[in-house]
């Protein structure tokens, strides 16, 4: 994740101060974050889902007692924060029980979710439960997002649950996927974060898993992707600049990070000139892509994950073998090079000069689309005069990677 907002409000206070805050790197987080799909059945049925859910049960997930065991080895291990997802993890009957007990054991504990389920009721208990946030999924404006959804209403439903936690005082997020279909939609979705009050805007890259990976075709091309980038930008700089209390976020993509860079050669040329190395330094302490680092994921089914986009491959599952014993093993060789720094990547990414901040941005776009997971990533946004390569050659459109072979992501038996 790219907290676009911490960046650009520690360049707002530069700009105040005429000095830039200190950029002393943190130590590394204990742990990673855990993103645990504790339920694959849902109520919908979305034409970008990385977890291809239905909505019917599904055999052998994890019961209440064996997600406990799990939550004590996490937290003994240093993992920080957990996000309850799915499918719809709503649907899953120990829900609270599970969040009362992770918010107990002191993770911050977040809540995934499509929104349509939450009635004043289900938001009352979501506010009692005490969850630091929760994510709501919006595809678009009512017509975009019932057809993203499949489902009549749905954009009405999750908007009333947005209405009704943040009455309730808790912190909501609007979470959008750009895609060539839904790009219409993306500036009226900022506006609506605006006039409705949500903190939180996360805006994501689409990424070739799941049921995403079957509508790749329709990425939205690089051209909208980086003219959204510099509308989020836009937006995100506006509040800091004004001390509004928005948050905003992107993810799937870590060129964002180089662009942002761009981004203020382009719009401020003058602080660029003052603190466009000192952003840089504080870019490369964030230091891009985090699968198999800092961010794992546990599957329904008890299979870890180096992230939610690699589902179909897993690295073995919390009932034979502990979390804090799978995450740190490198006998797999996707965690050895997801762990190794700088990565083993090939291609454009191993001479882009933005290596350092994005590090090899997204590899499971690179598998998808090429076999091979250290190739450059086809989805980077950036050309070769922005990343520093001497020919300065136009970017080869995603169309070129499409006929070439792609790995199938199979469905997760259940």
């Amino acid at each position: 994740m790219f907290r676009v907002s911490h960046y650009l409000r520690e360049l707002a206070e530069a700009e105040r101060r005429g000095q830039y805050p200190s950029t002393r790197r943190r130590g590394e987080p204990p742990g990673p974050v855990v993103i645990w799909n504790l339920i694959r059945r849902c109520n919908l049925t979305c034409q970008h889902c990385y977890a291809l859910s239905a909505d019917h049960d599904y055999a052998g997930e994890l019961d209440t007692g064996e997600v406990f065991t799990v939550m004590d080895d996490l937290k003994a291990f240093g993992v920080p924060v957990l996000i309850l997802s799915g499918g719809e993890p709503l649907l899953r009957p120990d829900l609270f029980p599970i969040a009362e007990r992770a918010i107990g054991m002191g993770f911050y504990t977040g809540l995934s979710t499509n929104g349509t389920l939450i009635d004043e009721p289900l938001a009352e208990r979501i506010a009692a439960t005490g969850f630091h946030y929760v994510g709501i999924s919006l595809d678009g404006l009512r017509a975009t997002h019932d057809r993203f959804r499949r489902l009549d209403g749905a954009f009405e439903r999750s908007l009333a649950a947005v209405r009704h936690l943040l009455a309730r005082g808790v912190k909501v997020g609007l979470r959008y996927t750009l895609t060539a279909p839904n790009a219409h939609d993306f500036e009226p979705l900022l506006d609506l974060m605006r006039a409705e009050g949500a903190p939180k805007f996360y805006f994501s890259h689409l990424n070739y898993a799941g049921r995403g990976n079957l509508h790749r075709a329709k990425d939205a091309q690089f051209a909208a992707t980086r003219a959204a980038l510099d509308t989020l930008f836009d937006r995100a700089w506006d509040a800091a600049q004004r001390g509004l209390d928005e948050e905003y976020v992107t993810g799937n993509n870590d060129a964002d990070g180089p662009w942002l860079l761009l981004w203020l050669q382009r719009r401020r040329p003058d602080l660029a000139a003052r603190f466009g190395d000192a952003l840089r330094q504080r870019l490369q302490a964030w230091g891009g892509n985090a699968s198999g680092l800092h961010v794992a994921n546990i599957d329904n089914l008890g299979e870890v994950h180096p992230d939610t986009m690699w589902w179909h491959h897993p690295l073995g599952n919390v009932r034979q073998r502990p979390f804090s014993a799978l995450w740190p093993d490198t006998t797999d060789p996707l965690m050895a090079g997801l762990k190794q720094q700088p990565r083993p990547v090939g291609g454009r990414c191993a001479d882009c000069q933005h290596l350092a901040i994005c590090g090899g941005n997204t590899r499971v776009r690179a598998q998808q689309l090429t076999g091979d997971p250290w190739a450059e990533d086809p989805g980077c946004y950036l050309d070769d005069a922005e990343i520093g390569l001497a020919q300065g050659r136009p970017r080869v459109p995603l169309s070129a990677f499409r006929s070439q072979r792609a790995v199938k992501v199979p469905v997760v038996a259940g």
